[in-house]
């Protein structure tokens, strides 16, 4: 009987542990789908610079108007502050939002340190520098760092990592992550009464003495002694080449702090390798937000969904999100919705807006209700 009775017993347990395990793989199985659906939602960013005049208070109502209206994640200009960040990284998290560091990368408009060190700043085929405010590209906050400079770089890497260290932050975001424009965006020419038919000298960048003696090092040969430049492509690949190690540092020193890497970025790798020296596809990075500005091209609005589609293209089979960036100042409500969809029928992870602070009531709903 005592027999029977224990082989009643191991029965009894084993169907108990079965069922146990049935129900935690189901809630295993449970948890797994609510993170798969987490990650596979489509994302709503908002570019956002911020200071410290505004109050918590409001700062509080705009992320709260962000989240009411679809948003899911701010991207937090603080001027590479830490200390501002760390501020207003709980207030928009409380409102459930995502945030995500962005700074200005290799331009370094207004950077206190960086002024104290000329021989940090790239300078053209021309031999104009862009530290004198004279000399710079295009505009005045022009201000661009050469990669290729040891302390420049090492700078550069210092903010990011300052940035990383903020409790709460998802990702340092990169912006301007670049060599100057070699080639404007054909929409902004008139603005600068220009004509940019080749690389012409002004507009061609690095040249300066860090740059050249890492490149001569490497290659045994001085662009700056080139009849033609442009079509030395050990030339160009060196300083594409300084553009991504540059982002492999920032890479590494992020997820050391546990946190993603994402970049705003031309909108899509063979157009920023020809306009700004930044072929992203290649990159060591976790997101990339192309900014698919087709006006700023001449281009029609279906120009969002081929960009998009030609840098999901050019991304295939790497562990990198692509959301399109949208400028929101040329779009109308209609054009907005079309646009949102584009971006999701070319295999875009989400969409982000430049900016939310122009945005209008009727470009608001029209994000609202696309979410849902």
């Amino acid at each position: 009987m005592k027999l029977v009775k224990f082989f009643f017993g191991i029965v009894f347990l084993s169907i108990m542990t079965c069922n146990h395990g049935v129900e935690k793989k189901a809630e295993v199985n449970e948890i797994a789908s609510i993170v798969d659906n987490s990650e596979s939602k489509f994302k709503y960013w908002s570019w956002m610079t911020v200071g410290n005049k505004k109050s918590d208070s409001a700062y509080t109502a705009h992320f709260n108007k962000l989240k009411n209206n679809g948003f899911d994640a701010v991207l937090l200009n603080t001027g590479a502050d830490p200390i501002l960040l760390k501020r207003l990284t709980p207030i928009a998290t409380k409102a459930g939002l995502e945030v995500h560091a962005w700074m200005f990368t290799t331009n370094r408009p207004g950077d206190s340190i960086a002024l104290k060190h000329p021989e940090w700043y790239m300078v053209s085929r021309s031999g104009k520098s862009c530290f004198k405010k004279e000399e710079r590209p295009y505009v005045g906050y022009y201000q661009w760092l050469s990669p290729s400079h040891p302390e420049a770089k090492k700078h550069i890497l210092s903010l990011v990592e300052g940035l990383a260290e903020v409790e709460g932050v998802a990702s340092v975001h990169l912006d301007y992550i670049r060599y100057p424009d070699v080639y404007l965006p054909i929409g902004l020419l008139p603005k600068y009464d220009l004509e940019q038919e080749e690389e012409l000298p002004d507009y061609d960048f690095d040249y300066s003495d860090a740059s050249v003696e890492k490149f001569i090092k490497l290659h045994h040969k001085d662009p700056r002694k080139m009849k033609n430049p442009s079509i030395d492509m050990e030339w160009k690949n060196f300083r594409i080449n300084e553009i991504k190690s540059l982002v492999g540092e920032a890479y590494n020193i992020v997820h050391q702090h546990n946190k993603k890497l994402s970049a705003a970025v031309f909108p899509y790798p063979e157009m920023a390798d020809h306009m700004v020296r930044q072929r992203w596809d290649k990159w060591k990075i976790d997101m990339v937000l192309p900014m698919i500005y087709y006006n700023f091209y001449n281009e029609e609005l279906d120009w969002i969904g081929y960009a998009t589609a030609q840098g999901i293209q050019d991304l295939e089979d790497k562990p990198v999100e692509l959301h399109t960036g949208l400028y929101t100042p040329k779009l109308t409500p209609e054009d907005l919705k079309s646009a949102i969809q584009m971006a999701k029928d070319n295999g875009a992870k989400g969409v982000a807006f430049f900016d939310d602070y122009s945005m209008t009531n009727e470009q608001f709903e029209i994000i609202k209700a696309s979410k849902e």
